[in-house]
C-alpha cells in the first residue's frame, strides 16, 4: 500500500439543517475489522443531550472528593487559599478551550474519541492515543474507587463505633477497608453495564443531589464554627514573588492535567449532543464555574473545621465522620457514594471502554471494555498514586497532562487546521480509505507525538526535601537533564509542539484535503 490519502468514492453521508452529519445505514461497513456497534456513528435521531445534560455532567463530575482536595494540595505546597482558587480557576478556563475544540466532532459526526483519532493517526495508529487515554483512565478509576471506598469505610467505622478500624489487617489496612473498596468497585461496574442512556439519567439527578450535600456541609460547619475561622486570613508562604512562580506553573499544569483526560475523549459524550450549542454552552457553564465554586466551598468548610476541631480538615469524609448524628452520617455516606460514582463512571469508565473496543472491535464491546478498565484500576495500586501532594500533583497529574496535551495538539490540528472539520465517516472504519495512510499508520502523527511527548515529559524530575526524601520516582536532575526547564510546563509544551509539528508535516497533504472538502460539500448539499 503506498503512503497516500486516496480521493475515494462518494460517501453516503448527509447533513441536516444544523450541520450534523449522518452516515446512511447501508454505508456503514459493519463487517470491517475496525467496526462494531459501539463505535458506530450515533444516528442524528439519537443525539438528544441538551445544554442541561452537559452542564449536569460537569457539575456531577466536578463535585467529587479529589476536586474538593485540590485546594488542600496547593495550600500544602505553600499557597494561601486565594492563590489556590486562582490557580484552579485559571487551569479550568484554559483546559475548556481544547475541550470545546475536540468536542465539536461529537455532535457533528456522532463518533467517539478513538474513531476521531483515526483521522490523524490512521486506523491502526489511533490505538496509540486510545491506549494512553485508557491507561490514564484506569489509573483515575482506581484512584477514585479507592477514595470512595475509603469514604465508605470511614463513615461505616463511625457508625460501628470504630470496630472496623480494629479489624484484622490485610496488606497494611483493615480488611473492611478492602471490602468497601471492592463493593464500591462492583457497584460502579453494575451501573455502567446499564449503558449510556442510563448514565445520562443518573448524572441528571446526581448533580443537584451532590450540590445540596455540599451546601448542607457548609451550613453545618458554619453553624458549628459561628464563622469560617482563621484559615481565610492565613498569609501565603510563597508570596507573589520569586518563590511563588516556580510552584505556580507546575501546579497550573497539574490542575490542567486533572481534566486533560476529558479534553481528549469528550467526543465520547458530545456524540450524543443535540447541537453544537448544547455542548458548547453546557460545558462552558458546567466546568470552570463549578470547579472554582467548589474550590471556594472547600476552603470555607475547611476553615470552619479549624475553628470547631482545632485543625484544618480538608477531607470531607473525615469531617463528616466527626458528626454524631446518625442521619447526618448516612446522608454524608450517600452523598460521597453518589459524588464519587458520578465522576468515576463518566470520566474514567466510558472512555477506556470505547478505547479498548477500538483496540479489537470484534472481540471487545463497550461492556467488556468497562470490565477490563475496572480490573486494571485495581492492579495499578491507586493508593500509591495519591500518597503525597507532590507525587499526586507533580508526578501523576503533571506527566499525565504532558502526554495528553501532546495528543490533544495533534487532534485539534488535524480536525481544525488540516481538515477544516470535514471528515468522511465510512473511511474512518474502512481499510484502504482516506485515513489508511501506510497500512493504517500515519507516520506524521506518530512523529509529532514522539517529539511533543519527549519535550513535554522528558525533563520530569522529583524534588528532594531537606532530609533527602524524594517526592517521586524521577531523578532530581530530570530524566533528560537539559529538558528539565520544560517539565514545569508539560501540558502547554506538548500541545504546542505537537500541533505545530503536525501541521508542518501534513503540509503536503493539505491540497488533497482541500479537494476532499469540496467533494464532501457537493455530496452533502
Amino acid at each position: 500500500m503506498t503512503e497516500t490519502v486516496p480521493s475515494g468514492s462518494s460517501i453516503a453521508q448527509s447533513a441536516d439543517s444544523s450541520g450534523r452529519i449522518e452516515l446512511a445505514p447501508e454505508a456503514f461497513p459493519a463487517d470491517s475489522p475496525f467496526a462494531n456497534e459501539d463505535l458506530r456513528p450515533v444516528p442524528v435521531s439519537e443525539r438528544k443531550w441538551t445544554t442541561y445534560n452537559f452542564a449536569a455532567l460537569w457539575i456531577s463530575m466536578a463535585h467529587c472528593i479529589p476536586s474538593w482536595t485540590l485546594a488542600s494540595g496547593l495550600v500544602a505546597l505553600g499557597m494561601d487559599w486565594k492563590q489556590a482558587v486562582f490557580t484552579i480557576a485559571l487551569a479550568n478556563i484554559i483546559v475548556l478551550l481544547p475541550m470545546l475544540a475536540t468536542g465539536h466532532a461529537g455532535p457533528k459526526y456522532g463518533i467517539p474519541f478513538p474513531v476521531l483519532a483515526r483521522a490523524s493517526f490512521g486506523l491502526r495508529g489511533a490505538n496509540i492515543p486510545a491506549m494512553i487515554r485508557a491507561a490514564v483512565a484506569c489509573g483515575w478509576f482506581g484512584i477514585q474507587t479507592w477514595i470512595g471506598g475509603s469514604g465508605v469505610f470511614a463513615l461505616g467505622s463511625k457508625l460501628t463505633g470504630g470496630e472496623w478500624e480494629k479489624a484484622g489487617q490485610v496488606a497494611g489496612n483493615p480488611w473492611p477497608l478492602w471490602l468497601c473498596f471492592l463493593l464500591f468497585w462492583a457497584l460502579q461496574i453494575a451501573i455502567i453495564y446499564r449503558g449510556m442512556d442510563f448514565l445520562r439519567h443518573f448524572e441528571n439527578w446526581a448533580a443537584p443531589f451532590v450540590i445540596v450535600g455540599a451546601l448542607v456541609l457548609l451550613i453545618w460547619i458554619a453553624v458549628e464554627a459561628d464563622g469560617f475561622g482563621a484559615l481565610l486570613d492565613q498569609p501565603s508562604k510563597l508570596g507573589w514573588g520569586p518563590d511563588f512562580w516556580p510552584v505556580f506553573f507546575p501546579s497550573l499544569m497539574g490542575m490542567i492535567g486533572f481534566w486533560a483526560t476529558l479534553s481528549l475523549n469528550i467526543p465520547d459524550f458530545t456524540r450524543f449532543g443535540a447541537s453544537q450549542k448544547a455542548q458548547t454552552w453546557g460545558q462552558s457553564l458546567g466546568l470552570p464555574t463549578t470547579m472554582t465554586l467548589f474550590a471556594i466551598l472547600a476552603v470555607l468548610v475547611t476553615s470552619g473545621s479549624e475553628v470547631v476541631y482545632g485543625e484544618a480538615i480538608w477531607d470531607p469524609v473525615t469531617l463528616a465522620a466527626k458528626a454524631d448524628n446518625v442521619f447526618g452520617l448516612l446522608f454524608a455516606l450517600i452523598t460521597v457514594l453518589v459524588a464519587t460514582i458520578s465522576v468515576n463512571i463518566a470520566a474514567n469508565v466510558v472512555s477506556p471502554a470505547y478505547d479498548l473496543a477500538n483496540l479489537a472491535p470484534k472481540l471487545i464491546n463497550f461492556r467488556t471494555g468497562a470490565l477490563i478498565t475496572g480490573v486494571v484500576g485495581i492492579l495499578i495500586f491507586p493508593w500509591k498514586l495519591i500518597s503525597t501532594p507532590e507525587f499526586y500533583i507533580f508526578t501523576w497529574l503533571g506527566v499525565v497532562g504532558g502526554l495528553l496535551g501532546t495528543v490533544a495538539g495533534i487532534l485539534i490540528a488535524d480536525y481544525w487546521i488540516v481538515r477544516r472539520t470535514v471528515l468522511h465517516l465510512a473511511d474512518l472504519y474502512t481499510p484502504g480509505g482516506r485515513y489508511w495512510y501506510a497500512s493504517g499508520w500515519n507516520w506524521r502523527a506518530i512523529a509529532a507525538f514522539v517529539v511533543g511527548g519527549v519535550l513535554a515529559v522528558g525533563g520530569s524530575y522529583s524534588t528532594v526535601s531537606e532530609d533527602g526524601v524524594s517526592s517521586g520516582p524521577f531523578p532530581h536532575d530530570g530524566m533528560i537533564p537539559f529538558l528539565k526547564p520544560l517539565a514545569d510546563y508539560g501540558w502547554a509544551v506538548g500541545l504546542g509542539t505537537s500541533m505545530l509539528l503536525y501541521v508542518a508535516l501534513m503540509a503536503g497533504e493539505r491540497k488533497k484535503v482541500r479537494a476532499e472538502k469540496a467533494q464532501a460539500e457537493s455530496v452533502s448539499v
